[in-house]
């Protein structure tokens, strides 16, 4: 079954020996940053940690604060109630094989359906956990006496009660770097759930940080050209799955509270906010209310982010908050970016895994997909293939720039099927061996990450792909391509044995 509350998914990672706790105090200010990212780097990716008397601005929060959580393989298996992620690639494999699609259009449209049937439907509640403590905000940002229903409690709060992370020296101030946000097409009135940084700003603005590819500023430009205040809604915690959903590269339509309740197999309750047009899941554990006023935009960053480098300060959206809604027994779920290996990654390659089966259908000779730590997802691509005729590898690379996120790749290597992708050592080693600089290499003009701060000019730049697979007849190589290196199957069975002998 699903996960009834964060606070559940913490004690399945305690249950697990996948939890450390810290009863001491530790201040949001560096410091517990400084904590995790040792943590993150030790091998594996550590433990989770849940900070239990998080400390700011010299008080004691009201909220302990778990961070790491799904920081290495095993947890993100456990943050979606999964044996190994590759349990959920099959699900999807499998909804693609009942009737198998033409082209990819047709692929994301099956695989829409077959979420759609399978208990994914979300459900319409009226009450939920989540708004069992309110806080409300006036027009002059002042907190409101909240009015009481059934099980809710009235509360004087603000983002300062939060224990929000200043995570870099050099950042702008503090962020919110897990949340989940919810927003509408005006139009279609379709849904999207994104993962935005937030910068808080006071007790009730922050930053807005959704950049001009993503679908939140979409909507927000559509808010614009109606001359319309934008509702916004921003979960917190909750089941892990939604927060997995918010950050996976789904394609325009697949809705992504749809897709948590495919992942966790139970439709996801929704309940609606108290001061927005707008619905949540009723079983996260904290609730930002509010609305980004067309045109208004302000200062935002720095921020130490995922690149490993400071983002210049840039003009983003500002969002208002009208409302606060949490559970009783709340956790403030945090993470830190930064120089790799980070929790990330493993959230990120989790998220390769499960979608392999989608790239698959479009593309019949990929193997292996696998976005090294060290390329902080799009600087770097590794894809194994097996290959049939001349410039096989140049083809499926530019079908990959042409697939959504994957137009941000900088560096795209493709090596033959019998090497391991996730293994960077062996992708290094062929790339050196395997290639003609000249021959095997092609460059292009393709947009690139808005957070890249290579290019000469931000959000277009150059991206290079290599072909590092053994060269056929018609690939402009004259010579006999010679064999690598490698031990007979009974020599490594005799010695295997061998060595089980001497113990």
């Amino acid at each position: 079954m699903a996960y009834s509350s964060f606070g559940q998914f913490i004690t399945a990672l305690e249950s697990a020996g996948e939890l450390e706790r810290i009863p001491m105090p530790v201040d949001t200010d560096l410091l517990i940053a400084e904590w995790a990212n040792r943590e993150m780097k030790s091998p594996g990716g550590g433990k989770a940690l849940l900070f239990e008397r998080p400390i700011v601005d010299g008080r004691e929060a009201r909220f302990p604060l778990a961070i790491n959580t799904m920081g290495s393989t095993r947890r993100m298996a456990l943050a979606l109630k999964l044996d190994d992620i590759a349990d959920l690639a099959q699900e999807i494999q499998l909804i693609l094989k009942a009737k198998p699609p033409t082209d990819l259009r047709g692929g994301w449209n099956l695989l829409k359906q077959g979420v759609n049937l399978l208990h994914a439907r979300p459900k319409h509640v009226r009450e939920g956990a989540c708004q069992e403590v309110v806080q409300l905000f006036g027009e002059r940002r002042t907190p409101n006496v909240a009015r009481r229903t059934s099980n809710e409690e009235v509360s004087q709060f603000s983002l300062t009660d939060l224990p929000i992370l200043k995570c870099w020296p050099e950042d702008g101030g503090r962020f919110i770097t897990l949340p989940n946000v919810h927003t509408r097409d005006p139009d279609t009135g379709e849904r999207n759930l994104g993962m935005y940084r937030m910068q808080v700003y006071d007790d009730c603005t922050t930053g807005m940080h959704w950049q001009v590819h993503k679908v939140g500023a979409r909507h927000g430009k559509r808010y614009y050209e109606r001359g319309e205040r934008m509702p916004v809604a921003v979960t917190l915690g909750g089941d892990p799955a939604y927060t997995f959903a918010a950050t996976a590269p789904l394609p325009d339509g697949l809705d992504e509270i749809l897709f948590a309740g495919f992942i966790r197999k139970k439709s996801v309750e929704l309940v609606k906010c108290k001061t927005i047009d707008l619905e949540v899941p009723a079983d996260v554990d904290f609730v930002l209310e509010g609305y980004v006023q067309p045109g208004e935009s302000r200062p935002e960053g720095p921020f130490g982010d995922h690149t490993g480098f400071y983002t210049a300060v840039e003009d983003y959206p500002v969002f208002h908050l009208t409302a606060i809604t949490h559970r009783r027994d709340a956790v403030y779920p945090s993470t830190i970016v930064g120089i790799p290996p980070m929790e990330d990654y493993y959230i990120g390659d989790a998220s390769v895994r499960v979608f392999l089966p989608v790239f698959k259908m479009n593309f019949p000779e990929l193997v292996d997909m696998a976005l090294p730590a060290e390329g902080v997802f799009h600087n770097l691509v590794f894809v194994s293939i097996r290959k049939q005729y001349p410039y096989q590898a140049f083809k499926l690379m530019h079908g990959l720039w042409g697939m959504g996120q994957m137009m941000f790749s900088k560096y795209i290597v493709v090596v033959d099927e019998d090497c391991d992708v996730h293994n960077t050592s062996e992708v290094l080693f062929r790339l050196c061996a395997n290639t003609d600089p000249e021959r095997d290499s092609t460059i292009i003009r393709n947009p690139s990450d808005s957070l890249d701060h290579a290019p000469s000019a931000q959000n277009v730049g150059s991206h290079m792909g290599f072909d590092a697979t053994r060269k056929l007849p018609g690939e402009n190589y004259h010579r006999t391509w010679p064999e690598l290196v490698k031990m007979t199957d009974e020599a490594q069975r005799l010695v295997d044995a061998l060595q089980k002998k001497a113990g």
